[in-house]
């Protein structure tokens, strides 16, 4: 007997093969949770479980760094902050495997080079699609980007809500978390701290 599901072949979007194991797994939990995983409702759902792991935690299969190797030098002498701002993501807690939605705000003081703006957001997703706690997160983002660009200065504010406290737990809807990490002149230097913390709302 394979070790591998395969997908419906009379269905135009069937998806690749998750292997046994991982639905066995994912069939164990309804069970131990108190359902029934052979019923109809669930008799798909360990696959579809598998499935949406595989893409929650994409962020995996990349190098999140990759999306700064290419940059722009021609700038026209522009020396100032650079900010994206209110960057939706998703992420999941490491602790109980539970949602972390939130926005970002990422902000670089650049030296003589700058990066496409999608490439900000693209490197706080790709940190974000891992098991993840905010602090780790808010800090792999500001590093990536201090390392690989080497601008004067790096601000990193992320503000989130954690399923894990909302819906379990103490159970107290409403509540968001915010963290940040500084690099450089946003750390050193308070006048520019607080501009960029001022230009990020904050």
């Amino acid at each position: 007997m394979s070790s591998l599901v395969g997908p419906d072949e009379d269905d135009p979007l069937a998806k690749p093969p998750v292997p046994e194991a991982v639905q066995d797994a994912v069939r164990t939990l309804i069970e131990w949770a108190g359902d029934d995983s052979a019923r109809e409702g669930l008799r798909d759902t360990p696959a579809r479980v598998a499935r949406a792991w595989k893409e929650y935690c994409q962020g995996y299969d990349e190098d999140p760094a990759i999306h700064l190797r290419r940059v722009f030098e021609e700038v026209g002498g522009y020396d100032e902050i650079v900010l994206l701002k209110d960057i939706p993501f998703q992420s999941h807690c490491e602790h109980h495997m539970a949602p972390i939605i939130g926005k970002a705000a990422i902000a670089y003081l650049p030296v003589d080079r700058v990066v496409g703006i999608s490439k900000l957001a693209r490197v706080l997703h790709g940190f974000a699609r891992r098991l993840q706690v905010q602090e780790r997160l808010t800090a792999e983002v500001a590093n990536c980007i201090w390392d690989h660009l080497e601008p004067q200065g790096v601000a990193v504010v992320i503000e989130a809500s954690h399923a894990c406290m909302t819906a379990r737990g103490v159970r107290t809807p409403g509540v968001t978390m915010v963290t940040s990490e500084m690099r450089g002149a946003f750390r050193d230097d308070h006048r520019s701290r607080e501009e960029v913390l001022k230009l990020m709302g904050y």
